[in-house]
């Protein structure tokens, strides 16, 4: 299948018999039977699919699972950020007001458009990691494609159990052919997880900030529920891939962030995202999925892909000025070290960019703003390309 970006809008052309039947493969695999269909407050449709029936439990190694609705971790670090509740709820964000009904869990319904989509994706545009290629090396044919602005922890044979952050939400302006996400990655040998807002029109058909987690294990990779190595939900109403507007204008005077976390459940080893301001437990990613048990790298701050020039804007489109009000930024960065300590300081950050002709980051640990912790700021026009 070959398909082209006109003004916006993904083409296709026909596909073979064949081809025909792996899409519908694709469609059923993620199309679960729901038991409802319902909106987003931005007109985004979800299906509520039982628990069990969630595409991660299609995977092999879930034959004999013991895993359970609205399970939590067993064992969580203390100290990590304020825990008022742990139900608060995002009912806000559904035109029903509440989401799913108990037992099930909100999956984004997926046409056939959408995966002509995805199919367009390929290798090139899956998300990545400054590691990939500064520290592993790579015979990533794509990997000059992709830049980062981040603030990552060295290469010092450190191992971590989770990582923390506060994300400035931004509407970088990027081309129908271009990704700019801002985002947690934890590296664990080969595999990994990354989690926070992404604008991907080929994957969304729009140009809105989106909630995401993206898997790699193995030689499986993607986006939010959309393979078997996909996270497991835990909550009837958190949309993946969900709008996140409004997103923050450079220069007001509140900016809007969501908090993320990625935490390794010491008692079984299995992986929690937790989202929102009382860090709830939004899923999962059993232990058994990857094939190491801790993370050897972390890192925050800004991803962009383009397969067309110039390269997309990152953050708010300028190069950072050392202050919040100003630029896209990741607060509260803190790290889950391998005694489940939990850092705030960091101190041993480098920051990290490819292309500082296009875009920009800078490690930021003085204390002049309240209650912000260790800061990033990054961002970029990407118009040296």
């Amino acid at each position: 299948m070959i398909t082209s970006h006109n003004n916006g809008l993904v083409e296709a052309k026909s596909f073979s018999k064949f081809e025909d039947l792996d899409i519908e493969k694709k469609l059923r695999t993620i199309n679960k039977p729901a038991v409802k269909i319902i909106k987003t407050i931005h007109g985004e449709r979800y299906g509520c699919v039982d628990f069990f029936k969630q595409p991660a439990f299609d995977h092999p190694s879930m034959k004999n699972h013991t895993y359970h609705y609205m399970m939590r971790p067993i064992s969580h670090p203390e100290g990590m950020r304020k825990r008022e509740t742990n139900n608060s709820g995002f009912g806000y964000l559904w035109e029903n007001g509440v989401g799913c009904p108990i037992g099930t869990v909100p999956i984004r319904r997926i046409t056939k458009e959408d995966i002509l989509g995805l199919n367009s994706l390929e290798d090139k545009y899956k998300p990545r990691s400054s590691y990939n290629t500064t520290i592993y090396g790579t015979n990533d044919p794509y990997y000059n494609q992709h830049h980062f602005a981040v603030g990552r922890t060295p290469n010092k044979g450190m191992i971590f159990h989770g990582a923390t952050m506060e994300l400035c939400i931004t509407a970088p302006k990027v081309k129908p052919t271009q990704v700019s996400s801002a985002r947690l990655h934890i590296q664990m040998g080969d595999d990994y997880i990354q989690m926070g807002v992404t604008v991907n029109p080929s994957l969304y058909k729009d140009d809105q900030p989106r909630l995401f987690v993206y898997t790699k294990a193995g030689i499986q990779s993607c986006y939010n529920h959309q393979c078997d190595v996909g996270m497991i939900s835990v909550r009837s109403d958190v949309p993946m891939g969900t709008s996140m507007l409004p997103a923050s204008v450079r220069g007001a005077k509140e900016s809007y962030f969501a908090s993320f976390g990625l935490i390794k459940d010491k008692a079984n080893g299995n992986w929690w995202f937790e989202f929102g301001k009382d860090a709830d437990e939004i899923g999962f990613w059993p232990a058994n999925l990857f094939r190491q048990s801790s993370g050897n790298y972390v890192e925050w701050g800004g991803e962009v892909f383009t397969a067309s020039l110039p390269g997309p804007e990152m953050g708010y489109g300028i190069f950072p000025y050392e202050h919040i009000r100003y630029d896209a930024y990741v607060k509260r960065v803190a790290i889950l070290d391998n005694n489940y300590n939990f850092d705030t300081k960091v101190d041993y950050m480098e920051s990290f960019s490819d292309d500082n002709g296009g875009y920009e980051v800078i490690d930021f640990v003085k204390s002049e703003f309240k209650d912000a912790g260790h800061i990033i700021f990054y961002g970029g026009s990407g118009l040296n390309h």
